[in-house]
């Protein structure tokens, strides 16, 4: 059950909402492209506007680099009761990659336009960095605090595995985060429509994640010649049976509470978990993968000249395996390759899942349908994965919770790393009630 929260006086008219469009706009518009090369412009100039935006209302910030540029920002505000455990807001201040010559508004725009704020950004995650910034600002001037201590930490580089970011907050500064026991971060609390019913899906879990080299090998030679030993074809056979491997369905926990609500929606038996998941529309297409190991061929290298069959030919997969199966999934990858071929996982960070029951779910629960009382609300497991894989090695336990109610008709996650990402306006202002809401009852 949620705790009832503690007596006082009425606080003062506030509106968590009133700032949430105009501080999402002007953080897209700053460009924090992440391409994981070093070579992006580093997430400080948007971590300065953060802590000036926190310093407006009397929030000191901490930022911190493990190298020039690469900033991260942690701040905390006490709770009307300093005797719970914090409560961790994160988000990440860097985006990935955009080409302006595909997008309909300029990428770092920051764009309102029919509605939507437009803009590299808009869902992953400057939304949810926008919402905690307008409901703190509001609660803050209104001398609002909430029921627990808050720990506010802005990322740099999620995009490109957190090495300069969470992992490295955790393996330097740890102290910061050691008391916090619950997180809540990005990606959940979305709306869906199964049926002619609105359903949230709250993040509960993430699979693990395994980029792998392949490489195979072979005689070099001239191109002119037979080569039955081709380490080009040898790959070629490889990552084809790999890209084209039908993994077998099977849900964890998460997923199967998730099946076994919407089965009754969609008409579906809850056993079949793709009929159910169809019903999801596009979203299907990330909830999918939240039942089974999943291996995404994405780059290929070999040779130098069209006439020279190269010694070696190597491939980079993103491999994804869901929580209890890495072990099985590492061995059914190199016996899909077969054996010529050596598999080598270059990036691992392990699949999390957490149940879907306590307080903070209770919370989050009760946030949600206080807006929209009809709706249902169950947990499901992502696809990608978060800064929730670093706060995880402190037993932090960690939910996506970026509360948006959303148009049926929107593609919703297909604008991950999309092209034209832009979130609704009147989404951003659904967050920012309900995660204003959720300080309240966490």
């Amino acid at each position: 059950m949620v705790p009832a929260r503690p007596a006082q006086a009425a606080p003062a008219a506030y509106d968590p909402a009133a700032e949430v469009v105009g501080l999402c706009s002007e953080l897209i518009g700053i460009d924090t492209t992440n391409a994981g090369d070093d070579s992006g412009p580093g997430e400080r100039k948007a971590a300065e506007y953060v802590a000036e935006r926190l310093a407006d209302v009397g929030i000191d910030s901490t930022l911190l680099e493990k190298a020039p540029g690469r900033t991260n920002l942690v701040a905390r505000w006490e709770g009307t009761d300093p005797g719970l455990a914090p409560l961790l807001l994160h988000g990440h201040l860097d985006v990935v990659p955009a080409e302006a010559a595909d997008w309909r508004f300029a990428p770092f725009s920051g764009e309102v336009d029919g509605g939507y704020v437009h803009g590299r950004g808009a869902v992953d995650m400057k939304d949810f960095d926008a919402m905690i910034l307008s409901v703190l600002r509001a609660r803050r001037q209104a001398g609002v605090p909430p029921r627990r201590p808050v720990t506010l930490v802005f990322t740099a580089d999620e995009e490109a595995g957190s090495g300069y970011g969470g992992h490295w907050l955790v393996d330097e500064h740890r102290d910061l985060l050691a008391d916090c026991t619950e997180g809540v971060g990005e990606v959940g609390g979305f709306s869906t429509v199964v049926g002619d019913r609105q359903l949230y899906l709250v993040e509960a879990g993430e699979k693990g994640l395994g980029w792998m080299r392949l490489t195979a090998r072979g005689t070099a030679g001239h191109g002119s010649m037979r080569h039955p030993d081709n380490a080009v074809t040898r790959l070629a056979r490889a990552v084809t049976a790999l890209g084209s491997y039908d993994w077998p369905v099977g849900p964890t926990p998460t997923m199967q509470r998730l099946l076994e609500v919407a089965a009754p929606l969609a008409g579906a038996d809850p056993a079949d978990a793709d009929e159910v998941l169809a019903a999801f529309g596009p979203a299907a297409r990330m909830l999918g993968a939240g039942v089974r190991n999943t291996t995404n061929p994405s780059m290929l290298q070999a040779g130098y000249k069209v006439n020279v069959v190269p010694a070696v030919a190597t491939a980079r997969v993103d491999g994804r395996f869901l929580p209890g199966q890495e072990d099985t999934f590492r061995d059914q990858v190199q016996q899909v390759v077969g054996p010529d071929i050596e598999v080598e996982f270059e990036t691992h960070q392990p699949a999390l899942e957490t149940p879907f029951d306590g307080d903070l779910v209770d919370a989050m629960t009760t946030a949600l349908l206080t807006e929209e009382p009809d709706a249902l609300v169950a947990p499901f497991l992502m696809s990608g994965g978060t800064d929730a894989k670093a706060w995880h090695r402190l037993g932090i336990r960690c939910f996506g919770f970026t509360p948006l109610r959303l148009p049926p008709d929107l593609d919703f996650t297909a604008l991950f790393h999309g092209v034209d990402e832009r979130v609704p306006v009147d989404a951003l202002q659904f967050g920012s009630r309900v995660l204003d809401r959720l300080l309240d009852l966490a």
